[in-house]
């Protein structure tokens, strides 16, 4: 049977890094065995739906190079691919249910429910709605739930990531398949779509584990194959004692994008998350990936998300492109005063920035005073580690040793590399505080590509004229 993934996600919000990592194994999946992975909108809980969120889904995902072959926007031959037009087909599969005594109208009130609740609380029992099942139910005409009537017993299945799992008779309950609002409930649409739409591997978060008695239960009812089953485990905080949340700074992908991440370091560091291919290797390009992922390479612990590894990674993917790719990746983050500068020249200072660049967001800190005069501050140098030991007189008067010297020298990258080796000698001071004090003088950022190269671009005439600047305002 070829193998079919989905990846199902629910329209109600931005696309996070556990949803994007189970979109991701889905796809590798299903594409290492010449497979399809597909996209299916699980949009049933309309109270929670978010508008614009479902094509943020798909932009997500494409903006990943995370290509489906079949979904809403595109068609295919298991359509339709979302939930809600998909109500008669659930409403098939409801009858299939009630005629063969395994669903039933649950027309109880929510005072009653809350009744029975009460009393199994008093009674110090665990709730379970089984126990409760109406001696002759009325026949369900779609007004009231529709609840599965379960056969409590035991399960076992196997899991691709946490191995052989049995579960207990007791978590078996009937659960509602169909809402008085016609629509199914997920526990049921999802059984029903994977079993319409051929699935053949499921790959979902952790969090659905709890569940699998009762999904187990109903595909034993309906007369279904189980699929290969993998659950993910959760991503963490960075400090990994809990979930990841918008509240520990998770952001949308998009975001991220948008932050100047590069596609390719998203999905590196995120098929990382939990997942190694038992060697030394920390970066894999999507090739790789679909040549050496495995679901049985999943650690079954969470997976801390660090950020500080994300940004390392997307330095050293930056650095991996071509000067020409990177110019073509780079054209909206340039700094608004370079648009009056020709390409090849701001080519040459890209050459100078890219080993530099965390993210794309950085070119402008990185390169603004190669396009206009920047603004002076003297907190730069004041609150340098090695430059606030220095007096003004001695800041002075190392810039106009630095000036004389430069004067002097041929405007080269070799020939002001060879100036200041020399500067070196004729001041006695350390690299780290000659150095930084030219840079800041000449570029007035907290960080910038390699002196002499900086000042080769700059050109003679601004390199000495700002230091000059920086000599009278002493």
């Amino acid at each position: 049977m070829a193998v079919r993934t989905r990846f199902a996600p629910s329209p109600t919000g931005y696309l996070h890094v556990g949803g994007i990592r189970t979109a991701l194994f889905a796809y590798l999946v299903a594409k290492q065995a010449n497979g399809a992975f597909i996209l299916r909108l699980e949009d049933t809980d309309k109270a929670r739906e978010v508008a614009g969120s479902a094509e943020h889904l798909t932009a997500s995902l494409k903006s990943l190079g995370i290509q489906y072959d079949e979904g809403p926007d595109i068609g295919g031959d298991y359509g339709p691919y979302k939930q809600s037009d998909r109500l008669d087909i659930y409403q098939t599969w409801a009858k299939k249910l009630i005629d063969e005594g395994r669903a039933y109208a649950d027309s109880y009130t929510a005072e009653e429910m809350q009744a029975f609740r009460e009393q199994a609380q008093k009674e110090k029992r665990a709730f379970r709605y089984r126990d409760h099942r109406p001696e002759n139910p009325p026949e369900w005409d779609g007004s009231t739930p529709l609840r599965f009537k379960c056969e409590p017993k035991s399960y076992t299945y196997h899991d691709e990531i946490f191995g052989d799992v049995t579960t207990s008779p007791e978590v078996v309950d009937d659960f509602i398949l169909m809402k008085s609002d016609g629509y199914p409930t997920y526990n049921f649409a999802h059984i029903v779509d994977d079993a319409e739409m051929s699935i053949t591997h499921v790959i979902r978060g952790q969090e659905f584990i709890s569940s699998m008695p009762n999904y187990l239960a109903l595909y034993e009812a309906l007369h279904l194959e189980t699929p290969v089953f993998a659950h993910m485990p959760h991503i963490m905080n960075e400090q990994g004692n809990k979930k990841l949340g918008k509240r520990d700074g998770a952001k949308d992908v998009l975001e991220y994008v948008r932050d100047g991440y590069l596609p390719e370091a998203l999905v590196s560091f995120i098929a990382t998350l939990g997942w190694n291919d038992g060697t030394e290797q920390e970066v894999f390009t999507m090739k790789e990936l679909l040549e050496k992922f495995s679901l049985d390479r999943v650690q079954k612990s969470g997976a801390r998300f660090d950020e500080k590894r994300l940004l390392w990674m997307n330095g050293h993917f930056i650095r991996e492109l071509s000067l020409d790719e990177l110019a073509n990746r780079i054209e909206f983050f340039w700094p608004p005063s370079a648009k009056k500068h020709s390409d090849s020249y701001k080519k040459e200072v890209l050459a100078l920035a890219q080993d530099r660049l965390k993210t794309l967001k950085d070119l402008p800190a990185l390169t603004s005073y190669f396009f206009e005069e920047p603004t002076t501050g003297m907190s730069l140098i004041h609150e340098n580690k090695q430059l606030k030991k220095l007096s003004d007189d001695e800041i002075r008067s190392l810039l106009q040793t630095a000036h004389g010297a430069l004067l002097e020298s041929e405007w080269t990258a070799e020939a002001i590399q060879r100036t200041l080796n020399q500067l070196l000698e004729t001041t006695g001071q350390k690299p780290g505080t000659l150095f930084s004090l030219i840079r800041i003088a000449t570029t007035w950022a907290p960080f910038s590509p390699q002196l002499n190269d900086t000042l080769a671009l700059l050109g003679k005439v601004k390199t000495l004229a700002r230091l000059t600047d920086v000599i009278e305002s002493l």
